[in-house]
C-alpha cells in the first residue's frame, strides 16, 4: 500500500534550497506574463522559457522526462491549451494563440540539486462568465485545499476542500486520475494526492496519510467545464477532456510545516494572468 512508501522530509538546511527551486519557476512565470501576447506559437513560448531558466542557472526537469508509457518529453515546459488538460508539448498545436484561448503553463526546474514545479493558468483576452468562474475555482479551490495541508490532518483533508468548492459551490467538474505528488531531489515521490475523495476503500491509499512537517508536495487542481473524464492518444503525451471542454490547472509547491503549510511558490497569485 502506498501508506507504506517513505516520504522525504526536509531538514531545516534543505529549506532554503527548496525554497530557491519554487522561486525560480515563480519568476520564470513572471517573465512569461510580460512575455506573452497573441500571435505567438507554443514553440515561441518554450524557447522563452528555455532562455528564462538558462538565465536563472536552472535547467527543465521535464524535458526529457519519460514514463514507461510515453517517449521523452520533448520540451521545456508543459504548455497545454484549451481542452489539452496537462502534458501538453511545444508542437502538438502549431497555430498562433489569439483571443480566447487559454493556455496552462507548467514550469518545473532543477536547481542545485533540488525541483520547483508549479502551473498557472494564462487567459488571452477579457474572459466570458463562465471562464471567470472556472479560473475562479482554480485559484480558490488551491488555496482552500492548502489551508488544510497541516499536522493533524490527512491528505484526504486537502481533496474535501478542493473538491466541495468546485463541485459543489462552482458546479465544475475536476478531472479524474490525476493529481498532485511529493518531490524534492526527484520530479515525483510518494504521496500521490488526489483532488477527489475516494469513492470505494483502497482506490487512493495515501488518503489516510497524515501530513507530516517537512514534507514537500506539488499541489495542483485540474479543472474542466463539462466532465472529469479525459482522453489521450496512445503514446502521446497530451491529456484532453472527454468532451472537448474548456479547462484549467493550478499548482503551487507547499512545505508542510509544524505551523501549518508554507507555500514555497508565493507569488504566483499576484502575476497578470489576463493576456491582452
Amino acid at each position: 500500500m502506498a501508506r507504506s512508501r517513505t516520504i522525504d522530509t526536509l531538514s531545516p538546511g534543505e529549506i532554503e534550497l527548496a525554497c530557491d527551486a519554487a522561486q525560480r519557476v515563480v519568476e520564470t512565470h513572471r517573465r512569461l506574463s510580460k512575455f506573452l501576447e497573441p500571435g505567438q506559437t507554443l514553440a515561441h513560448v518554450d524557447a522563452f522559457v528555455a532562455r528564462t531558466l538558462e538565465d536563472l542557472r536552472c535547467r527543465s526537469c521535464f524535458r526529457g522526462y519519460r514514463t514507461s508509457k510515453s517517449p521523452p518529453f520533448p520540451s521545456h515546459a508543459c504548455l497545454s491549451l484549451n481542452d489539452c488538460v496537462v502534458h501538453g508539448t511545444a508542437g502538438y498545436h502549431t497555430e498562433p494563440l489569439g483571443t480566447g484561448d487559454v493556455l496552462k503553463i507548467d514550469i518545473g526546474v532543477t536547481y542545485r540539486g533540488w525541483i520547483g514545479d508549479a502551473a498557472w493558468t494564462y487567459v488571452f483576452g477579457d474572459p466570458d462568465e463562465t471562464l471567470a468562474r472556472l479560473c475562479e475555482s482554480g485559484k480558490e479551490s488551491l488555496r482552500r485545499g492548502i489551508e488544510q495541508l497541516r499536522p493533524g490532518n490527512t491528505y484526504l483533508a486537502w481533496a474535501q476542500a478542493v473538491q466541495e468548492c468546485v463541485e459543489s459551490e462552482y458546479g465544475f467538474h475536476l478531472v479524474r486520475g490525476l493529481g498532485g505528488h511529493g518531490y524534492g531531489r526527484s520530479l515525483h515521490a510518494p504521496p500521490f494526492i488526489s483532488n477527489v475523495v475516494p469513492t470505494f476503500s483502497g482506490e487512493w491509499p495515501d488518503s489516510e496519510t497524515e501530513c507530516t512537517p517537512g514534507t514537500l508536495v506539488a499541489v495542483e487542481p485540474m479543472i474542466a467545464v463539462g466532465t472529469g473524464k479525459t482522453r489521450q492518444r496512445p503514446n502521446q503525451w497530451p491529456i484532453y477532456t472527454a468532451d472537448g471542454s474548456m479547462s484549467v490547472h493550478y499548482e503551487h509547491d507547499v512545505l508542510i510545516t509544524e505551523d501549518g503549510p508554507r507555500i514555497l511558490t508565493e507569488g504566483l497569485e499576484s502575476i497578470a494572468d489576463v493576456i491582452t
